[in-house]
C-alpha cells in the first residue's frame, strides 16, 4: 500500500481525519499544533490537484479567516499570490442602483483575499508534507467505520485498522464518513451551473470585487494578482447560468465563449482575453441533520455546502476548524477526553447557529436575485438603496464580509 512520505500506517492516533482537501489539511496542521497525533486519510494521491489544469476556481478568504492560514504556518507561502479585496461593488442588471463597500470606511485592512485554489492546495500540501508528525495515508480505500465509548476504528481495504480517539469527516459533499454514520442530508439543487474561467484585462481592476446580479444568477468578477510586473490585470470569473443553457455555452469555441462573456462583462476594464481553460460546476445546497455523532465530527462541506453567491463556503469550513481547535484545547487543558460526547456537543452548539445562518442567507440571496418577478425587483432596489444610504447598516454588511462579526474562535482573532 502506497503512503505519503513512505510512512508506516499507525495503529493508534489521537485524531483521524478522513479527507485531505483544504479543510482536512488545515485541520491536520492545526490539531497537530496542539501536540496531538494525526492521521490524514484520503482515497486520492497526495499530489492530486496540484496541476494547474485540475481546478480553475479561486476562493475568497475573509480577513478573519486568513488568520487560520497564518496560524497553521502557510500564509507566508500564500501572501505573494493573494489578491487583496479592497472594495466590493454590487449591481443589478437593468437598475441604476448599486452598492459600493469601501474597506477604508473601517480601517486599513482589506475585506479579505482572492486566492486561486491551486495555490492553496500547493501551500497546504507543502505544509503537511513537511510535518513528520502527521501521518498522511493516501491513496487508500476505507471499508468500515466503527465507534464505541472508547474510540473509533477505521478499517482499510487491506484489513489494517487505525484506532483514534476522535474521527473527523472532512470528505466533502459526498462524504463517506457521513454515509457510514447514517446521518441524513437535506439538499436541493438550484437549477444553476457555475461557469468558471480567468481573464486578462486591459485596465486594472484596482483590486475591486464586482458582483452583477443578472436574471440567471450572479456574475462575479474577482481580482487576482496576475503579472507581478503589471498587477491588477487578471481576474477570476464566476458566471452563474441556467443549468439547461450552461452546456451550450461550455461547448462554444473560444471566440463564441468570449463573445458571450463580453455580453455580461461590459467594457469597464477595457478589452478582455479569456484564458484557455474553463470549468463548470452544478450548484446546490445541502446540510447534514447533525454535525456530530459518537466520537465523530463532520466539518466543511461534509456538514454544510452552500451556493457561492457570497463566497463563504470555504470560510465556513475554516471556521469549523478554528472552533474545533478551541474545543480540543479546552479538553486538553482540563485533562478531558478529546472525543467525549460533552465536548462534541459543545462544538455543535458553537457552529450550528453560525452555519445555519449562512446557509439561510445564501439561499435567500439566491432566491431573491435569481428571478424576474417585478415586485421582488422593486424590493431589491429599495434594499440596496437603504444599505447604501445608512452607514451602520452598510458597515454591518462590511464586517460580515470580513468575517469579524460575533465571537470569533481564537485562531481567527486579530
Amino acid at each position: 500500500m502506497k503512503t505519503n512520505k513512505n510512512m508506516t500506517i499507525p495503529d493508534q492516533v489521537d485524531v483521524a481525519i478522513v479527507g485531505s482537501g483544504f479543510i482536512g489539511r488545515t485541520a491536520a496542521l492545526a490539531i497537530n499544533n496542539l501536540g496531538l497525533s494525526v492521521a490524514l486519510i484520503d482515497r486520492a494521491p497526495p499530489e492530486a490537484g496540484l496541476d494547474e489544469a485540475f481546478d480553475g476556481r479561486a476562493s475568497a478568504i475573509a480577513l478573519a479567516t486568513h488568520r487560520v492560514f497564518r496560524a497553521v504556518g502557510v500564509w507566508d507561502a500564500l501572501a505573494p499570490v493573494a489578491a487583496p479585496i479592497k472594495d466590493i461593488r454590487v449591481s443589478e442588471g437593468g437598475s441604476r442602483l448599486n452598492l459600493h463597500f469601501d474597506h477604508s470606511e473601517l480601517g486599513d485592512d482589506p475585506f479579505g483575499f482572492q486566492i486561486e485554489n491551486r495555490h492553496m492546495r500547493q501551500a497546504l500540501y507543502d505544509g503537511v508534507n513537511a510535518n513528520p508528525d502527521i501521518h498522511w495515508i493516501a491513496p487508500v480505500t476505507l471499508t468500515d467505520l466503527k465507534t464505541d465509548a472508547n474510540g473509533g476504528q477505521l478499517t482499510l481495504s487491506d484489513g489494517h485498522v487505525i484506532n483514534a480517539r476522535l474521527i473527523l469527516g472532512a470528505d466533502g459533499r459526498q462524504s463517506w464518513t457521513r454515509s457510514q454514520l447514517n446521518i441524513p442530508v437535506t439538499k436541493w439543487n438550484y437549477g444553476q451551473t457555475a461557469i468558471v474561467c480567468s481573464v486578462k484585462t486591459e485596465r486594472s481592476h484596482d483590486f475591486v470585487a464586482h458582483e452583477h446580479f443578472l436574471p440567471a444568477g450572479p456574475f462575479a468578477i474577482l481580482p487576482l494578482v496576475g503579472d507581478p510586473k503589471d498587477p491588477g490585470k487578471r481576474a477570476s470569473i464566476v458566471w452563474t447560468e441556467d443549468e439547461a443553457l450552461a452546456p451550450h455555452i461550455m461547448a462554444l469555441d473560444d471566440a463564441g465563449f468570449q463573445a458571450e462573456l463580453r455580453r455580461r462583462f461590459s467594457d469597464f476594464l477595457g478589452h478582455i482575453d479569456v484564458e484557455p481553460k474553463r470549468w463548470a460546476f452544478p450548484l446546490s445546497l445541502q446540510f447534514a441533520r447533525t454535525s456530530v455523532a459518537e466520537r465523530t465530527v463532520l466539518i466543511g462541506d461534509a456538514d454544510h455546502a452552500m451556493h457561492p453567491i457570497a463566497g463563504q463556503g470555504l470560510n465556513m469550513g475554516l471556521r469549523d476548524v478554528a472552533a474545533l481547535v478551541d474545543v480540543l484545547t479546552e479538553a486538553q487543558r482540563l485533562g478531558l477526553d478529546i472525543g467525549a460526547a460533552d465536548g462534541l456537543r459543545r462544538y455543535q452548539r458553537k457552529r450550528r447557529f453560525d452555519n445555519t445562518r449562512m446557509l439561510v442567507a445564501t439561499d435567500g440571496l439566491t432566491w431573491l436575485f435569481s428571478n424576474r418577478i417585478r415586485p421582488l425587483r422593486l424590493g431589491r432596489d429599495v434594499g440596496m438603496a437603504a444599505v447604501s444610504r445608512i452607514p451602520p447598516l452598510r458597515q454591518f454588511f462590511m464586517k460580515s464580509a470580513m468575517g469579524t462579526k460575533g465571537a470569533l474562535p481564537t485562531m481567527m482573532r486579530a
